[in-house]
Parts: structure tokens; C-alpha cells; sequence
């Protein structure tokens, strides 16, 4: 699968945009701030309905404009699809494919399929647990679409077991009557059912990442291994890994938190309290490892990413955003050597000697809002 079209309107900083692209290895050159991530960034909403960089979409809408359009022709063996997305600040995106009646945004999801790293990775290994449960999600969504509902399935029943909770331990505060927490059972049951679902393709995704992520690391830093994933649920009693197994055990946890969590006035088990435990050699890398290994551990999993997508028949985009200019030398060449053969790589940098001879193919020049052909 590669893109062999990106059109933009009002994205970003550019008011309008078109760039052709061919398979292989394209670099997007120039200096900083002139719109290279830009255009990757927009490669990568498609593929994950979100931004690397920011949590909302408004920043995505040139300053001045109502709403930003994203398009892009993508091609897949012999078949050709057109994807658009309209991005529309605190009103719904709408979606077009093949320029047809409107669908769902995240009916999109699948066409275009991406693996992107950039700066912004190394929180997945420094920063908090919820960099990790999102390169999960988002995984698990990549791999099978679908998931995009159970995600959003559950964050609307998290939402409302919340409520319900904050209700219940305001009233108990301030001394009034006890609440009548009898739907909290049925809350209970939605958010054991739906989160099993998740929790269950979460650890499906580990069991298959964790050998590629150590064969990636030791790739780009030979013999400084091993690494190791370990998933760490919210709660202690969450063992098995078959969906009803994992609903029973959800359950449980759920009733003997209760207390504590009517007190607290928030859910506190479920997937969205896990972790992933990254871990290098006995140790885990958050808060022990160098900037060095910090950078090759995100880079490998963003690798064993690439490796596992490609696996299961459909090979991805991989993006390389800003990337090479915080390696060595010898990581540089070595990494340069593994994503070399990849059906569309798209780098961006400063200089273009900060992309390595190996990666010959398309350069463009970004500048002052311009993309032009060098």
C-alpha cells in the first residue's frame, strides 16, 4: 500500500497543496518551521483519525479558515481509492471515500495504514502511562479497524460510570442521602464487557510485538539488550487472556474496588488505568536508561510496529519524521539499512545530508510554504 497523492486545504500552514508521490523512499528537505511535519502529519490523521503532535483538531486549521481537508489517493496492489477527510473544530469531521456520499470518519480507517515515528516517541518510553496505552490502541486499531468502535465504546461507558460515581461520592460528602446505585451493576457489566474486548487485543498485540521490538533493538544497538514488554492491568486479579476470562476477572475487580472507588468518585479499574512496562535487560527503561537507548528503545517499537503490520498482508506507510539528526552515525546507517526496502518511506529533515545515502528515491524542497520537486 503507498500513497501516490496528498492534497491539502487549509491544513496547517498551507493555504493549498498538491504533492505527487511515488513509491520507495521520498525526503521532504528544509529548514525547521517551513511545513515538512505538515505534510506527514496529514499522511498520519488519515491512518489514526488524530495527530501526533496535538490532542484537538483546531490546530490543524490554518489560522483564518473554518475547517481543513485532508485527501489523499492511495493505491493497493491494483486498487485505487480516494480518501478525504474534513476536519471541522467543535463540530463532527465528515469523510468522503471514492468522492461518495458521506461516511463515518472512522469508516476510513484501514485504507490508509501508517507507522510513523518522530520526536514526540520518547514519551512513549519517559513520559506517562498513557503514551503507552495509546501506541497500544492505536496499534490494535490498525490492526483491525473495528476496534475504533470498541475504543470509542468504551470511553463513552467510562464517561458515564464517572458521572454516576462523582455523583455518588459528592452526595456522601456533603452529607446527603445515599444515592441509589443500582445501575452502577449494569455500568459495571458494559465497561467488564467492552474493556475485556480491549484488554484481550492489547495482550494479542504484546505477545506479537515483544520479539520484533528485541530484534529491532538489537538491529540498532547490538548487544545492548534484551528488551522486554510486560503488561501490568490495573489490577492484581486480571490474569487470563480469553475474552470471558477476562470479563469475569473484570468483574471482580470491579466489585472489590466499588468502595474505594465511590469514595474516590472514579472508575479505577480497567484498561484505561494499565500500563505497558518497558524493560531493558532486568530493568525498566523509564527512569534507567541513557537518552541513547531511550531513543533506539521508542524506534524499536516503532520498527517492530512496521514488522508486524507488514506480517499480516498489508504493508504500511512508514514515516520518519525528524529522525536521523538525533542518531549516531552508526545507528543512522543501520537504520537507513532496514526501512531501505519498505514500499513508501517518507522522511523529513533539516539538511540533506542529515538523510543517508542509502536512502536514494524523491526529494522535496519545503519552503515559505512551498513543496517543489528537486
Amino acid at each position: 500500500m503507498h500513497v501516490t497523492h496528498l492534497s491539502l486545504a487549509d491544513f496547517r500552514s498551507y493555504a493549498r497543496v498538491e504533492v505527487p508521490l511515488d513509491p520507495g523512499v521520498t525526503a521532504f528537505v528544509g529548514p525547521n518551521g517551513q511545513g515538512k511535519t505538515n505534510l506527514v502529519e496529514a499522511i498520519g490523521y488519515l491512518a489514526t483519525l488524530g495527530s501526533h503532535r496535538v490532542a484537538s483538531d483546531a490546530p490543524l486549521v490554518r489560522m483564518g479558515a473554518e475547517r481543513a481537508v485532508i485527501r489523499a489517493q492511495v493505491r493497493q496492489g491494483e486498487r485505487q481509492q480516494l480518501v478525504e477527510l474534513e476536519l471541522n473544530p467543535g463540530r463532527a469531521n465528515r469523510a468522503r471515500i471514492n468522492r461518495s456520499s458521506q461516511v463515518r470518519p472512522r469508516d476510513v480507517l484501514g485504507i490508509v495504514r501508517t507507522v510513523l515515528f518522530a520526536p514526540e516517541d520518547l514519551a512513549l518510553v519517559k513520559g506517562d502511562p498513557g503514551e503507552r496505552r495509546r501506541f497500544l490502541d492505536d496499534m490494535v486499531t490498525a490492526r483491525s479497524p473495528r476496534m475504533a468502535g470498541v475504543r470509542s465504546d468504551y470511553e463513552r461507558v467510562l464517561k458515564q460510570r464517572n458521572t454516576l460515581l462523582k455523583s455518588a461520592a459528592l452526595a456522601r460528602r456533603h452529607g446527603g442521602r445515599s444515592m441509589d446505585l443500582s445501575t452502577l451493576d449494569v455500568w459495571d457489566q458494559h465497561l467488564a464487557r467492552v474493556g475485556a474486548e480491549l484488554l484481550a487485543q492489547r495482550l494479542d498485540l504484546v505477545a506479537a510485538i515483544q520479539p520484533l521490538t528485541d530484534k529491532a533493538y538489537e538491529q540498532l544497538a547490538p548487544g545492548g539488550g534484551p528488551v522486554a514488554l510486560e503488561y501490568k492491568p490495573s489490577s492484581s486479579g486480571i490474569v487470563g487472556h480469553a475474552r470471558e476470562e477476562l470479563y469475569e476477572q473484570l468483574m471482580g475487580a470491579l466489585t472489590e474496588a466499588r468502595k474505594q472507588e465511590i469514595e474516590r468518585g472514579v472508575t479505577l479499574v480497567g484498561p484505561h488505568r494499565d500500563d505497558l512496562v518497558l524493560k531493558l535487560g532486568q530493568l525498566p527503561a523509564k527512569g534507567y536508561a541513557s537518552h541513547g537507548e531511550s531513543w533506539s528503545y521508542a524506534l524499536s517499537l516503532r520498527l517492530a510496529s512496521y514488522d508486524l503490520l507488514r506480517a499480516e498482508g498489508n504493508e504500511p506507510v512508514l514515516v520518519l519524521d525528524d529522525v536521523f539528526a538525533e542518531l549516531d552515525t552508526r545507528r543512522r546507517e543501520r537504520l537507513a539499512e532496514m526501512v531501505a526496502p519498505g514500499e513508501q518511506v517518507l522522511v523529513t529533515a533539516a539538511v540533506d545530508d542529515d538523510v543517508p545515502d542509502v536512502l536514494t528515491g524523491t526529494r522535496y524542497t519545503v519552503s515559505d510554504g512551498t513543496v517543489e520537486r528537486a
